[in-house]
């Protein structure tokens, strides 16, 4: 597969996403998977972040990153991260990326490859499922000005 192709899928299983059809990003998500090699689905992963960025950014206001704040994560339940390694990829790949920090999105994808096809698919999946839901909340919250 081609990266224009990669890339045309994963906003099509991001807008499936958005509008819940599960079934219909199952088989989109499985399409890129065995398609894609694993520096397109890198790129995959900085699509679905990139756009988890400009929602917070609609959201918020204001614009993350180099000119302005830095998205940071808080642990609320102590340990929480290890008890779901891919939701905790999700989360931390998308404030990576938010801030401009491609060194550790890099680190972090190279991680989920490295921890098992498992933990890759779901990590993948998580971060979709993430980016879907700030989406949706940015659909339907007023922009600020």
């Amino acid at each position: 597969m081609d990266t224009e192709e990669a890339s045309q899928l994963a906003y099509k299983a991001l807008a499936l996403a958005v509008a819940d059809e599960t079934d219909e990003v199952a088989d989109v998500l499985d399409v890129l998977g065995h398609g894609c090699t694993d520096n397109q689905m890198y790129g995959v992963c900085c699509g679905f972040a990139n756009v988890g960025k400009l929602m917070l950014e609609r959201l918020y206001g204001v614009r993350i990153g180099a000119d302005g704040p830095m998205v940071a994560l808080r642990e609320i339940v102590t340990g929480a991260a290890e008890l779901d390694p891919p939701q905790a990829f999700a989360m931390r790949f998308l404030a990576a990326f938010a801030n401009g920090d491609n060194d550790m999105t890099l680190t972090l994808f190279n991680v989920a490859v490295s921890a098992g096809a498992e933990q890759y698919v779901d990590s993948v999946c998580a971060l979709l499922a993430n980016v879907a839901g700030i989406c949706r909340l940015a659909r339907d919250t007023p922009a600020r000005e």
